[in-house]
């Protein structure tokens, strides 16, 4: 991802803190390439994740990603209701409203 595309808080850091922008992009990087998960998985892993961490922010940062690589809002939102059983009826609700920030607008 590059810096213009990031979110503004993180845009900010990259833009502010290049070198440690760098490093952390490149932890990213090591450590999508460290298992044989495809990209896809990747992404809807790292979606569960940020529903589990309750961060609106990076849930909102992997649906838009996740539909720039042709992963479906259908899909996405079923990550919300697999968080049920583990994170808690209003944990996945709160992330289905995110999810549906980005993949019902209107």
């Amino acid at each position: 991802m590059k810096k213009h595309d990031l979110p503004s808080g993180a845009g900010d850091v990259a833009n502010q803190y290049p070198e440690i922008w760098d490093a952390y992009a490149a932890l990213g990087k090591a450590c999508a390439e460290a298992g044989p998960l495809d990209e896809r998985s990747r992404r809807l892993v790292k979606l569960s994740l940020a529903i589990g961490s309750r961060s609106e922010g990076a849930v909102h940062s992997h649906v838009r990603r996740a539909l720039d690589e042709g992963i479906s809002a259908e899909e996405l939102k079923q990550v919300a209701m697999l968080a049920i059983p583990t994170t808690g009826f209003p944990t996945a609700v709160a992330a289905l409203t995110w999810i549906e920030d980005i993949t019902d607008p209107d």
